[in-house]
């Protein structure tokens, strides 16, 4: 069983940072990703709101060069699905590869957007279909898109793209919005928002980009088509969390609870990114997280010691 002075689980931008910085600081750093470097930014065709890129980049080449600065740090980097953690002298972490000891986690496994389910959903990702408003609004000046749900996260999206086109539809399965007030008056007194109630989406429309939605009403059965060109989807994330339940605390929706310096409710195990209480599920408050986790790993371990 191999020992490490720290274990980053997870390998997108909070992983791959808290990598960089553990592996600067003379750590010995082991960081287990089960898929692509780079995480849910990946399937992102071009990000323009992270700094330093004023052309913007693309989400796989953004993960790749992360990927790449993490090696040159020597970070040891292991493709695997973690199966279990345990606490005992140290923690052990069982993987498809093999067991390692470590004095230190960072937990950096992110969170799943919860999708549709639909037809071609998968297929029109990145070409129309979007689970991140801030992300790719700008993409749809003067075009009509809408949103999906009737949370906080929703209205706020749909607020945030009336800045960029020319109509926003919100559809929610209900008759009413689960929002908060303000948010609710706000979004109801937004001229360029129509809400479409008691409505579930059956199909995404389009052959290389969306062109429209297929709508079902839940109440009448009516079927119909809604002509627009993005589609913002924002029903909850789901936080992969499960593995960590026995061992940190978790909310009620399953994110991890951190202090403001990422460490949880276990001595030695930090979090950062999308899988943490409160993230606000951007690339570079990812890259914070990341760095300060392995800031405070750095100074959990030199306090042990």
């Amino acid at each position: 069983m191999t020992k490490q002075d720290v274990v980053i689980i997870g390998g997108g931008p909070a992983g791959l940072t808290a990598g960089i910085y553990t592996s600067r600081a003379g750590l010995k750093s082991l960081l287990i990703e089960r898929g692509a470097f780079g995480g849910q930014m990946v399937s992102t065709t071009l990000i323009e709101n992270y700094p330093g890129f004023p052309e913007g980049i693309s989400g796989s080449e953004l993960g790749s060069l992360m990927h790449q600065q993490a090696n040159r740090y020597g970070l040891n980097i292991v493709t695997a699905e973690v199966a279990s953690i345990t606490q005992g002298q140290l923690y052990n972490i069982s993987t498809t590869d093999g067991d390692f000891e470590t004095a230190s986690v960072i937990i950096a496994a992110g969170a799943e957007n919860r999708k549709l389910e639909v037809p071609d959903e998968e297929r029109l990702l990145g070409h129309g279909v979007s689970y991140c408003a801030t992300c790719d609004g700008f993409f749809f000046r003067g075009q009509r898109v809408a949103v999906v749900g009737g949370g906080d996260t929703a209205i706020t999206d749909a607020l945030e793209l009336t800045r960029h086109a020319k109509k926003v539809y919100v559809i929610h399965r209900r008759d009413q919005l689960r929002a908060g007030q303000i948010l609710q008056q706000r979004a109801f007194a937004e001229p360029k928002l129509e809400f479409i109630w008691n409505t579930v989406i059956n199909e995404v429309i389009g052959e290389k980009a969306l062109t429209g939605l297929r709508l079902l009403n839940v109440k009448t059965h009516e079927s119909s088509v809604l002509e627009i060109a993005g589609v913002f989807v924002a029903i909850g994330v789901t936080p992969n969390s499960q593995l960590f339940s026995n061992i940190v605390r978790l909310d009620d929706v399953g994110s991890v609870v951190t202090n403001e310096m990422m460490a949880t409710s276990a001595p030695g195990i930090f979090a950062a990114g999308d899988i943490r209480k409160n993230s606000v599920r951007q690339i570079a408050a990812a890259v914070g997280d990341g760095a300060v986790a392995a800031m405070s790993v750095s100074k959990y371990l030199q306090e042990k010691d």
